[in-house]
């Protein structure tokens, strides 16, 4: 971190040409952004204080900002090598691309939190499904993900996340991990919104990584007291007409890590089921599940995790742990949607990755 910071200072500050008292201030400015940063990652653990919230707020914010700070450094100074080597780098250039990265930077973190900050987008998406009976077409299953409340995402946010959810009047809902960042103990009020979720077929919820991070055993007990049928490995059978659909779920990618009897298996989410079945619906947190869900015979897979990227440039970077981004993919026979997310991770900060509400609707291939 401090590194980091010295590598800014260092390439925006001589050109900037504030003077000795300027060249102070910056200094301190980035001094105190080093020291927030830290406090916006143990944002989540920290004990629960009457300021508290702020400090947590101050810190992600922070976070978002040194984000951005550092990414346009680097393109600043590709920018740079570039021209020099047109013989183009003159002191106005110098001055005006190191005023530009602080300003762009604060207006990148400025319409990220607006970004996200404001209640989700619905996002429609039709999945043709082969041989899917008739009584199926037009199936709708709602999902939302990667909600992570916590530190700055409340008990009004997510009020607000489930009346647009309730107001599709879908025929089930999936809650596909990634819920909350913290404890039973402090976070529960602030989740009890979720036991207003309606859904004719019902209401499920499985398992992501950040559930084992904050007590996933305490967790899976609060979801079921708020009413979400948590899928551990399991199926249930929706019947419709004379035709019958499977909503399975399994845990985790990771799960076995925290809890053996955890480990994901759509096989095991999928024994038992009985002949006939019209569709085969996986709800799994990571997109990663997607080969073996393909190989235990899913029709459809919904995802979460990756939050799209949630912001430049780290979208670039989910490529390396996961199959897909965002969007609706395929997996030899299989469909996989992975969401954006319907909340936010760490800085409230999106950017080229909108938050979304899915309403996924089975039809006829």
């Amino acid at each position: 971190m401090v590194m980091l910071l010295m590598y800014i200072g260092m390439r925006l500050l001589p050109d900037l040409a504030l003077g000795m008292v300027g060249n102070l201030v910056a200094g301190l400015l980035l001094c105190v952004l080093g020291i927030l940063v830290p406090v916006g990652l143990m944002s989540a653990s920290m004990r629960r204080r009457r300021w508290s919230d702020a400090v947590a707020w101050v810190g992600l914010l922070s976070m978002g900002l040194f984000s951005s700070l550092l990414v346009a450094t680097v393109l600043r100074d590709l920018v740079l090598l570039a021209l020099m080597v047109i013989d183009a780098v003159t002191a106005p250039v110098l001055y005006i691309s190191a005023l530009a990265v602080p300003l762009i930077a604060l207006a990148v973190t400025l319409i990220g939190y607006a970004n996200a900050r404001r209640v989700a987008r619905i996002v429609k998406v039709d999945v043709p499904i082969r041989d899917l009976p008739e009584a199926l077409h037009g199936y709708t299953i709602a999902q939302i993900s990667d909600v992570h409340v916590g530190p700055t995402i409340k008990r009004a946010y997510l009020n607000a996340i489930v009346d647009k959810v309730n107001a599709l009047e879908a025929d089930a809902i999936a809650v596909t991990g990634d819920l909350v960042d913290g404890s039973v103990q402090r976070l529960a009020p602030h989740t009890e919104p979720l036991g207003r979720l309606r859904a004719g077929d019902g209401v499920y919820f499985v398992t992501g990584n950040h559930e084992y991070y904050s007590g996933a055993l305490e967790w899976i007990a609060e979801v079921r007291r708020l009413g979400l049928n948590v899928l551990l490995n399991q199926h249930v059978i929706v019947h419709k007409g004379d035709a019958r659909l499977m909503i399975a779920g399994v845990a985790d990618y990771h799960a076995h890590h925290f809890h053996p009897e955890h480990k994901s298996d759509p096989q095991r989410a999928a024994a038992g089921a009985p002949a006939g079945i019209g569709a085969r619906v996986l709800l799994a947190h990571q997109p990663r599940s997607a080969t073996a869900a393909a190989a235990a015979g899913f029709d459809l897979q919904l995802s979460g995790h990756t939050h799209g990227g949630q912001f430049f440039p780290w979208n670039l970077f989910v490529p390396l742990q996961q199959p897909f981004v965002a969007g609706l993919n395929r997996v030899r026979e299989m469909w996989v949607y992975t969401s954006r997310g319907t909340g936010y991770w760490g800085p409230p900060k999106r950017f080229g990755a909108p938050s979304e509400i899915t309403l996924v609707r089975l039809v006829t291939a």
